[in-house]
């Protein structure tokens, strides 16, 4: 599990760094445009995700200062919410690379912005939740792109066991 885990934080880092590419090429009117996503604009989505990040890693780690609501603007404009971004990522990795068997099966304790009562769970669980999460935005990410008319991104796991990045974890 602790391979899978580390995987999943590359391949995060990875496909995150694709979608921001592919932001990269847009207006600000089309990075702030309503496309229909559940946050509407790829600005908002992209700040959800790293919101959810962000709530998730205080409650794993006791550390940071995450926003008390899902739909934070946390950065307004892409450049920002990049290097935040960028620096998450290295949380996620640093986090998943200080795991231990103990640590995936252990439990903790944490109360959700949605339904605030008391919740004990196994960390594993938890943070494949995270990953899950974020690849599930990220694929209203890509329809969101799509609907602007830009290409389209392979974002799919067996493309980054294709890299450098990822090829260790291939076998």
């Amino acid at each position: 599990m602790l391979d899978h885990f580390r995987m999943f934080a590359d391949y995060n880092a990875w496909a995150n760094r694709l979608v921001y590419g592919a932001a990269a090429q847009l207006s600000d009117a089309e990075f702030h445009e309503n496309k229909g996503a559940f946050f509407g604009s790829l600005h908002a989505t992209l700040n959800h995700i790293l919101c959810a990040d962000r709530i998730w890693l205080k409650r794993f780690t006791g550390e940071g200062d995450p926003p008390t609501a899902l739909d934070t603007i946390l950065y307004d404009d892409l450049a920002a919410l990049a290097a935040a971004r960028t620096r998450e990522d290295a949380r996620l990795i640093t986090f998943t690379a200080a795991l231990t068997p103990d640590a995936i099966s252990g439990t903790f304790t944490y109360t959700p912005i949605t339904n605030p009562i008391e919740i004990t769970q196994k960390l594993g669980p938890c943070l494949t939740h995270v990953f899950n999460h974020q690849t599930h935005h990220r694929g209203q990410c890509h329809m969101t792109l799509t609907a602007l008319g830009r290409p389209s991104l392979g974002l799919d796991m067996a493309y980054f066991l294709r890299t450098a990045e990822g090829r260790g974890y291939a076998g």
